[in-house]
């Protein structure tokens, strides 16, 4: 019963979106906390700031900008290149692959892209690591979009007119409730990946298992 409701709502999508970090991987891997650590180090050096200071400015810039790097660049300019390759210098090799999950995004019908708040160097080491290379039409990155972050609407508009995609014959998969508001807005499917689910009404479905959820909404 539940596989033919979960079939059921996705039967009208042609284009399957999804997000990178902690989305295409399972949080539980922590791959982002050395990105973190990573951008504090910058901000320490380049803003000449102490750690907690620069910690809590890395927060704060996320929480009011979408991204550190939004932050960055409207309050001090700095060159985004050089900071996302500084803060996605890290350790891959703890990452595992995911032949189910691989399995599963082969299986979507219609077309399937990554739009990611990184850069797309950094989302193909991501993808490669996993063992997802190849199964995407498009991957989307942060200078895809002028280096507007989601949730910011006019960073899914950029993408949707390069993609030529159509919202409402689309899903959304993404970590972060606040990133699916405008695909909802929009008309798309919106599934929250995520070991919680948010209960916002934006969100259509929660899942902490992306292969499985996958699975159930796999047809033939």
């Amino acid at each position: 019963m539940q596989s033919r409701m979960a079939r059921a709502d996705f039967h009208h999508v042609t284009t399957w979106v999804f997000d990178l970090d902690n989305t295409l991987y399972p949080a539980g891997v922590r791959l982002f906390d050395q990105i973190e650590r990573r951008m504090t180090a910058w901000v320490m050096r380049h803003l000449n700031l102490a750690e907690d200071h620069a910690s809590r400015l890395r927060r704060d810039y996320w929480r009011d900008y979408g991204t550190t790097l939004a932050g960055l660049m409207a309050e001090h300019r700095v060159d985004p290149a050089d900071y996302l390759a500084d803060v996605h210098d890290i350790d891959f090799s703890v990452l595992p692959s995911d032949p189910v999950l691989a399995r599963r995004i082969a299986e979507l019908p219609g077309r399937r892209i990554v739009f990611t708040n990184a850069d797309t160097l950094y989302a193909c080491r991501v993808l490669e690591r996993r063992g997802l290379s190849g199964l995407f039409d498009a991957i989307y990155g942060v200078e895809d979009t002028g280096y507007l972050p989601k949730p910011e609407p006019a960073a899914f508009a950029r993408i949707i007119g390069t993609d030529r995609l159509e919202p409402r014959e689309a899903a959304m998969f993404e970590d972060d409730p606040r990133n699916l508001v405008e695909p909802h807005r929009l008309g798309m499917r919106t599934v929250h990946v995520a070991p919680e689910a948010a209960p916002e009404a934006h969100i259509h479905h929660h899942t902490d298992d992306l292969g499985g959820f996958l699975g159930l909404i796999a047809r033939g």
